[in-house]
């Protein structure tokens, strides 16, 4: 049986997907974290966390993981793959591996493999795309210093901006200053600013704060409402970006969705709006997962362009 693999190596986990050559999926696992293979203990990390996935996911395929050889594998991963070629080449076997980044799994899987463009607002945010010649583009992805417009950090970032604006006299009254000082369990927004900047709140905190910005917004608030919409302005404007350099105008795109912050309705809704205006372009939620979007990369190698089949939710 000739099968392909497809792996997502993120920050906080690493999944695996085993598939045949019609599409179907046998197995999936899931290991630990496996980027920054440049720090103490990376190599190693790396190395357990993808044995560990594939070995489980071989387990749910019916499969001894020592003596599968895979007729692709595809690796996204987060950091980049510069550094990580040679370190799975030592402990997979595959007679064809590409190790890429994870814009381009996200993509993929968003699509179904199709060319199109993926705009994902997490943590951070990026936009990435490909045409049917197979070129590729990006607009965003900068990091929360210089970047990651309309991302959930983001979005939490103008939030207490504006609640300090409010404190500080110089701002419009906002229900934002309340709810962030009651969420937070501080006595005023300066305070919360100065935690904002300990170990105690790292990015990925901050940025689940964006999930209360839209309970305000949605509560009626109009300053947490223009956050909102300011974000869905700046994500559609990454999005559009990309589909002027790949695609001609006027022709059929389709722009996916991708990340927590899209679980906002008043986002998304003038998100689409927004994208939808430009002529022949097409808002959809996500085919299928980054994981299952680097199994469609591993039959791609192989000029494979099957439906997954047998996916689980």
């Amino acid at each position: 049986m000739r099968l392909y693999l497809g792996v997502d190596g993120g920050k906080s986990s690493t999944k695996a997907v085993i598939g045949d050559a019609g599409g179907r999926v046998l197995g999936t696992g899931i290991g630990g974290p496996c980027n920054h293979v440049g720090e103490a203990e990376g190599r190693e990390r790396l190395a357990r966390a993808v044995t560990g996935s594939v070995a489980l996911a071989c387990k749910q395929a019916g499969i001894e993981p020592s003596q599968v050889q895979f007729e692709a594998a595809c690796f996204g991963m987060s950091g980049g793959p510069a550094d990580k070629q040679a370190i799975l080449a030592e402990i997979l076997r595959a007679k064809k591996l590409i190790v890429t980044h994870d814009m381009l799994i996200a993509l993929s899987g968003a699509t179904g493999g199709d060319p199109g463009v993926a705009v994902n607002a997490g943590t951070g945010s990026f936009a990435f795309g490909r045409n049917p010649s197979g070129e590729t583009a990006r607009a965003g992805g900068w990091g929360f210093v210089f970047g990651d417009e309309g991302s959930g950090f983001d979005i939490a970032r103008q939030a207490l901006r504006a609640a300090l604006r409010f404190e500080e006299g110089w701002g419009p009254q906002t229900a934002l200053h309340a709810a962030l000082l009651t969420a937070a369990n501080t006595a005023n927004a300066n305070d919360l600013l100065h935690e904002w900047y300990t170990l105690a709140w790292p990015r990925q905190r901050v940025a689940a704060l964006a999930k209360l910005v839209d309970e305000v917004a949605a509560a009626g608030d109009p300053v947490a409402r223009e956050i909102l919409s300011n974000a869905a302005q700046q994500l559609a404007t990454l999005a559009l970006s990309v589909v002027r350099r790949l695609f001609a105008s006027g022709e059929t795109v389709l722009v996916c969705y991708i990340g927590g912050v899209f679980g906002s309705r008043l986002l998304l809704e003038r998100y689409r709006q927004i994208v939808e205006l430009a002529d022949g372009t097409r808002c959809a939620p996500p085919c299928y997962s980054p994981a299952a979007g680097a199994l469609l990369e591993a039959y791609r190698i192989r000029g494979l362009h099957p439906t997954l089949a047998g996916i689980p939710e």
